[in-house]
């Protein structure tokens, strides 16, 4: 095929124009998508001309609106709620038309339009609209600001938190019709504690009640959740439901639909994936849906005219958000239910010492059970302490004493038997066997564990040491300071050679078993649950978890066994638990009388004695020595404060897992505690941010974190 040049009679020009004209089109065709305008030149916006913005720039020296001019041709989709792209960073010098232009792209949300501005100097034009869907509301907008006050952080770090990120494809989609409400629900399992039914009924009736509900043991709570949620429904409002995780969000979204059916309630968990979740997050922002259940993200959902936020168990570790500024789902939920007032219900199967503070201080009532019915429900608890271990020939094999195996020969007759084991893997922790040294590695003295029956191996570097020697005695023989799941569950199989055994942890968590009779192995938290519940279980090493130095290491010892015990029948059904711990310490004393509140009390008054959280407010300061001396010194505390330090914090293990907050590798880092006494914690939220904004402006290079409320206070 020839072009028209190579024809005969064609002009010698041709050639050239057409080479040109093909030249350009490629051009055009490579080029990237044209970036945003300046709109130099473009007629103003007749009415609201200025657009109040906030710019997604979460450094705190920055953490305020900027106001931008409104194009003519933007005037229609520049809403307030909607995305925007704008110029940030042009200086001054930069005016051309009057109009400010340079400076990088950023995204940013319009929150209003205004007649005028406060700058004086002149203003840059909104670049573009990203989307017209408006998704930032005044009600979203007035939580995220508050939630920035509280722990001390910006307002763009926290919409970052509370507005998923956009998918074109859900945003095209329509939400369907929303329904009418459904009729108020049966009391059903809420008749059994001593105000359950007056709880619904206040809900129905638009009422705005506020709780904090001991759960009895069993499945109900799923239902109960339903129920409360169905009744605030029933009143025309919205509901808010906040999980730990994906199973018990499922369980949760299980309860409602089987209770309500399907379209009432929309399910926002990370395994839904970010368009399916984003799409029923719009649902929620349009009112399609006006019930939510799910994981800490959650927390920020805009239900429309809410009655209700409730959060399930609230001392989980996954309620606290790993991303600035770090809040907690609970006392997001707090100001929710404060600015919104609405309902508020704080569940669990054991207590928190701030949910025993709401009580006491009278801002939420108890929902409990009575007596005899807790004892009716909850499974019969018995002990082993280190004495009678010592004592116990048949604790030398698979570490079960003879209570324990009787207890799971037993069980094992009418169903399965849970093994809760603190540690994963097969031997975690080793020492030498002649002189309890504990086992180190050659090249960075960490721990040496065995992940495998004949793997040694460095818990820090990762380096194997197959030919270790003890430093001190130089013998060669190991002994197991900590046994892991695996082993646990490999030497109850040697033992009980006809029972089928089942592991369940962090590598493969399983969701439920069947109700036949087998062993199930699990590490804390990953309980799954048993059809007809477990007929006895194990809690081993309970000394693991109450060792922890942490301040809440008996609160969360206890947590974690009885959620685990939870899971067994009741006393009445022959459920049977036995926990391996000191049975005169008071998290075991708590569990055998089935009493987490009074375990929750005392451990209140004691922390209010001692000025500790969360009757005192805190702060945490960390960084490098100079950094976080030279922090302090420069911020204006309130005159309440105490400091609490410097103490060093212990490094990052080389290669280990990071959890928010560790220093860098290699690095030596302080950290100081700022206590302030009750009702002046917003004072020291504004203090250090200020301070922290000051440092930021003024270009300091070293590392200063600032946390408020921090879980971990050693």
């Amino acid at each position: 095929m020839t072009s028209e040049s190579e024809k005969p009679g064609g002009r010698p020009d041709e050639a050239p124009e057409q080479l040109a004209l093909i030249r350009e089109t490629v051009r055009r065709a490579k080029a990237p998508r044209a970036r945003p305008r300046t709109w130099r030149g473009a007629a103003l916006a007749k009415e609201l001309p200025v657009a109040r913005v906030v710019v997604d720039k979460g450094v705190l020296h920055l953490d305020q609106f900027f106001d931008y001019a409104v194009p003519e041709e933007l005037d229609a989709a520049a809403r307030p709620g909607v995305r925007v792209r704008v110029r940030f960073g042009a200086g001054a010098h930069q005016v051309r038309g009057g109009r400010r232009e340079g400076g990088r792209l950023i995204d940013g949300f319009l929150v209003e339009r205004r007649a005028d501005t406060d700058y004086t100097g002149p203003l840059a034009a909104l670049a573009d609209v990203v989307s017209p869907e408006p998704v930032l509301g005044p009600e979203l907008l007035g939580l995220a600001r508050a939630v920035a006050d509280r722990y001390a952080g910006s307002l763009a770090d926290v919409l970052q938190l509370a507005v998923p990120p956009r998918s074109a494809r859900a945003e095209s989609r329509p939400s369907p019709e929303p329904l009418p409400p459904p009729p108020a629900p049966e009391a059903g399992p809420w008749a059994r504690y001593a105000h359950g039914e007056a709880f619904l009924a206040a809900l129905a009736q638009g009422g705005a009640p506020r709780a904090v509900w001991n759960a009895l043991p069993g499945p109900h709570w799923a239902e109960e959740l339903a129920r409360a949620v169905a009744a605030t429904l029933a009143s025309g409002r919205g509901a808010l439901v906040v999980v730990p995780d994906g199973r018990a969000a499922a369980r949760v979204d299980a309860a409602l639909t089987a209770l309500l059916g399907e379209g009432r309630h929309a399910l926002l968990t990370a395994e839904a994936g970010p368009e399916k979740r984003y799409r029923q997050w719009l649902a929620v922002r349009r009112g399609s849906v006006r019930a939510v259940v799910g994981t800490r993200a959650a927390m920020f959902a805009p239900v429309r005219d809410v009655g209700l936020v409730a959060i399930w168990d609230d001392g989980d570790a996954s309620h606290s958000e790993p991303h600035a500024p770090q809040p907690h789902a609970r006392d997001v939920l707090l100001l929710r239910a404060a600015h919104d007032r609405c309902g508020f219900l704080l569940g669990g199967t054991s207590c928190t010492v701030e949910a025993a503070q709401l009580v006491e201080s009278g801002w939420a009532r108890p929902l409990v059970a009575p007596r005899e019915r807790v004892r009716a429900a909850a499974p019969l608890v018995r002990t082993v302490g280190d004495g009678e271990l010592a004592r116990d020939e048949a604790a030398r094999a698979a570490r079960l004493p003879s209570l324990a195996w009787q207890a799971v020969r037993d069980g094992l007759k009418s169903g399965p038997v849970l093994v809760q084991v603190p540690r994963r893997g097969y031997v975690p922790r080793l020492a030498c066997e002649r002189c309890r040294t504990p086992a180190r590695c050659r090249h960075c003295a960490g721990p040496l564990e065995a992940p495998g029956q004949r793997d040694l191996r460095c818990g820090w570097c990762g380096r194997d040491e197959p030919d270790w020697r003890c430093a001190e005695c130089g013998s060669t023989r190991l002994r197991a300071q900590v046994v892991g799941a695996r082993r646990t569950a490999e030497e109850l199989g040697r033992v009980f050679p006809a029972v089928p055994v089942r592991t369940s942890g962090r590598d493969h968590v399983l969701d439920a078993v069947p109700g036949r009779p087998a062993l199930v192995v699990s590490t804390p938290g990953a309980e799954p649950v048993a059809e007809g519940g477990y007929a006895a279980a194990l809690l081993l090493d309970g000394w693991a978890l109450l060792a922890r130095p942490d301040l809440r290491a008996g609160e969360e010892a206890l947590r974690r066994w009885i959620d685990a015990a939870s899971l067994v029948r009741g006393q009445d059904e022959g459920g049977t638990v036995v926990v391996v711990a000191e049975p005169t310490l008071r998290p075991v004393q708590a569990l055998v009388r089935w009493d987490p509140v009074g375990h929750a009390q005392r451990e209140l008054a004691e922390r209010a004695e001692l000025g500790f959280p969360p009757v005192s407010r805190m702060g945490a300061v960390a960084g490098r020595p100079e950094a976080v001396a030279e922090f302090l010194a420069a911020a204006d505390l309130p005159p309440e404060a105490e400091v609490l330090g410097p103490v060093p914090l212990r490094p990052a293990a080389p290669g280990g897992p990071r959890r928010p907050g560790d220093p860098p590798a290699g690095e030596a880092w302080d950290r100081a505690l700022v206590r302030v006494p009750p009702g002046t914690g917003a004072a020291l939220a504004a203090a250090l941010k200020k301070a922290q904004a000051a440092r930021l402006a003024r270009g300091g290079t070293l590392p200063v974190r600032v946390r408020m409320d921090p879980p971990d206070i050693g």
